[in-house]
């Protein structure tokens, strides 16, 4: 009960949040913290509960944001639309690259270097490629305060927009992780050898895996290119973006509910704090990630929220 009560009234914080918030920049840095909370979500579920590290997920992110773009671009279709276009396309993508690796037996860091090796692929080819605007990327063309087509003239109803979506994607984590293929995803996670001789399917739980990770952070790919109103293929499909998506699950806590939104918030906060040094030293920030993932590997392999429940 107590519990429930804390969640309540976090929720509640949440969503007031913006009728109390004057400052903008403030709540464009919480959409942020949201957004990464919510791509986070989507590689803890393959990364997290299946035990399956991708140091690729930008190659879905990429996808959702470049499928919903262009069928706004080239063909007027809402992004509404077209950020589940981008999912069913990040989600098609992902049963023919989880077919290669699982069906051949890769995993660990063979796996996780071949989904870094398909983000690169797909980031060259829309570096190349002029139909999706090459090396500059897509603007999406701005309609003003057109909800129908999500935009919106303030940066709340954003805010409101990745609330739902996260609470959407964390409700549905919760849900997988009480459920037969949440046990079955963890049972591969922890010892597949041992899966498979209760009767698993492995292949099959990872295939599932693969593809509800690359729906979610599909749909985060649209929203980021919603929110910024731009995309180009480093933004899409870098390396960098793939770090930053797998930091947060990693640092709060993987293969946890609540970890994604813990991690996401503790380097919102230390990105924040950081953000006037890093400024003057280019390129310092992916050293600093760099750091802050060893030392979790290495003292906290189980996150913040490991951490939290020793205690």
């Amino acid at each position: 009960m107590l519990r429930k009560a804390g969640l309540a009234a976090l929720l509640g914080a949440a969503v007031a949040a913006p009728a109390v918030i004057r400052s903008e920049y403030l709540i464009g840095t919480l959409i942020l913290i949201y957004f990464f909370a919510f791509v986070g979500q989507g590689w803890n579920v393959l990364g997290g509960y299946a035990g399956q590290f991708s140091f690729g997920h930008a190659l879905f992110f990429g996808i959702g944001a470049y499928t919903s773009s262009l069928a706004f671009i080239k063909w007027g279709v809402s992004p509404w639309l077209g950020m589940w276009l981008g999912a069913a396309v990040a989600v098609a993508v992902s049963v023919v690259t989880g077919h290669l690796s699982f069906r051949y037996g890769l995993r660990g860091a063979y796996f996780a270097l071949v989904m870094l090796a398909f983000a690169e692929i797909f980031r060259v080819a829309a570096t190349n490629w002029e139909w999706v605007g090459a090396s500059f990327g897509l603007l999406v063309p701005l309609r003003g305060n057109a909800p129908m087509l999500f935009q919106f003239a303030v940066k709340r109803w954003f805010y409101y927009v990745i609330l739902a979506m996260l609470l959407m994607a964390t409700a549905g984590v919760a849900r997988l992780q009480r459920s037969r293929l949440g046990y079955e995803m963890v049972a591969v996670r922890e010892n597949e050898a041992a899966a498979a001789a209760l009767g698993i399917d492995a292949y099959r739980v990872k295939l599932i895996a693969m593809a509800l990770s690359a729906g979610i952070t599909a749909l985060g790919g649209t929203f980021y290119a919603q929110y910024f109103s731009y995309v180009d293929p480093t933004i899409g499909f870098g390396s960098a973006n793939s770090i930053e998506i797998l930091l947060r699950p990693i640092i709060g806590g993987a293969g946890t509910i609540w970890g994604p939104l813990l991690g996401s918030v503790v380097l919102g906060v230390l990105g924040e704090i950081t953000r006037g040094f890093v400024k003057a030293y280019a390129g310092l920030h992916l050293v600093l990630y760099g750091v802050i993932l060893m030392v979790a590997v290495v003292f906290l392999p189980h996150g913040v929220m490991g951490l939290w429940r020793r205690h």
